[in-house]
């Protein structure tokens, strides 16, 4: 399954579901003009209320992510290489900001924070074996 939520996280799942399709918009697992999934056959497996899943596809509506065809199922819009780029980054800065006020409350400087990241960055490449652009 392409969505997973999960009730005891604190997040609430609307908020989970938004972030994982963004996710899977960003890194290339959805794709410009991919149906999503209807909200009735996303509620049942995931066991959550549609009226959820509803207010979170309607969000991402509201942010352009996607797209409101009437009659037919939601797509993913479709912006351009030039916003997704843009949209990777804004996703890399929401999840490293709590990373980054992590780093100065503990007193780390700044070129150490950055030595741990370019090492999760190699440990994560070589993981996944791509290599860097």
């Amino acid at each position: 399954m392409l969505f997973f939520v999960d009730p005891h996280s604190g997040v609430p799942i609307f908020r989970q579901l938004m972030d994982q399709v963004r996710t899977h918009v960003v890194s290339g697992v959805l794709a410009p003009g991919d149906e999503m999934p209807s909200i009735r056959s996303l509620s049942v497996p995931l066991g959550v209320n549609p009226m959820t899943i509803s207010k979170a596809y309607n969000l991402l509506v509201h942010e352009g992510v996607l797209e409101r065809r009437p009659g037919l199922p939601l797509v993913v819009a479709d912006h351009g290489a030039a916003d997704l780029e843009d949209r990777r980054r804004e996703q890399l800065a929401a999840s490293l900001q709590p990373a980054a006020q992590l780093a100065v409350s503990m007193g780390l400087s700044p070129a150490d924070a950055i030595a741990v990241f370019r090492q999760l960055l190699d440990e994560a490449r070589d993981q996944s074996g791509k290599d860097a652009p």
